[in-house]
This record gives C-alpha cells, structure tokens and sequence, in this order.
C-alpha cells in the first residue's frame, strides 16, 4: 500500500458561533491543509496519481476559501466553520474530483495554527 500527502493553504477569517471565547469573535487564520490518498498499485510509470493533479484539485477547492468570511459561505451559513467543519467541507469536495480509480482519498487534516489541527476521515 502506497500513501501520498501534499500540503496546500488559504487565508480566510470566521467566527465560530455560541463558542464562549475569544474564538467568537471575528478572527483569521493562514489555514494550512494536507491531503492524504491510498494506491494499493502503481500506475504504468510507477506512480500511484501525479502531485501536481492532487495540487490542482486542493487548490481549486481552497480557493473557494481563500481571503473569505467563511461564516458567508455555504454550508458555513447554517454550520460553524470550525477546523472540523472545515476538514470534512475539503474532503467531500476533494473526493468528488479524485476520480482515478486506483487511488482513494483517505483524510484531509486542516491546520488553524502550528499546534492545533483536525482531521476528517471516512471508514
């Protein structure tokens, strides 16, 4: 089994709603994202899926994100645009544009600082 990770970025702020802190108030974060796949084999030149397309992928659906009020974006409007909510948000949209079949995505990890991330995952 093959497991392949790239790092990719935005800079957005949000408020996260009822939260009783300093986090419900209107902040920014440089949000620092990795995305992780799985290839049981290797394609015919001997790679499981090239970085630069899971590159292109995580920056078309970060830059969604990027320079936003994230509270103004759907499904943000109705949930709080927590590293959580954020993690699954990039991963069910990176898991519509990784159609290779020989690779899956496995996780998206979102980064809110240097020591502080959530992962989203599906069994």
């Amino acid at each position: 089994m093959y497991e392949l990770m790239i790092e990719s970025g935005f800079c957005a702020a949000h408020q996260l709603r009822n939260y009783k802190g300093k986090c419900e108030d209107l902040h920014g974060h440089n949000w620092r994202i990795q995305v992780y796949i799985q290839a049981e084999r290797l394609n015919e030149i001997d790679i499981a899926v090239d970085f630069h397309d899971l590159k292109r992928y995580a920056k078309e659906v970060t830059d969604q994100l990027d320079h936003t009020f994230l509270n103004n974006l759907f499904p943000f409007t109705e949930i709080n645009p927590s590293s959580e909510s954020i993690a699954r948000w990039i991963y069910d949209s990176m898991k519509k544009k990784i159609i290779e079949e020989t690779v899956r995505l496995t996780a998206v990890t979102v980064w809110e600082s240097e020591s502080a991330s959530a992962t989203y995952y599906e069994d």
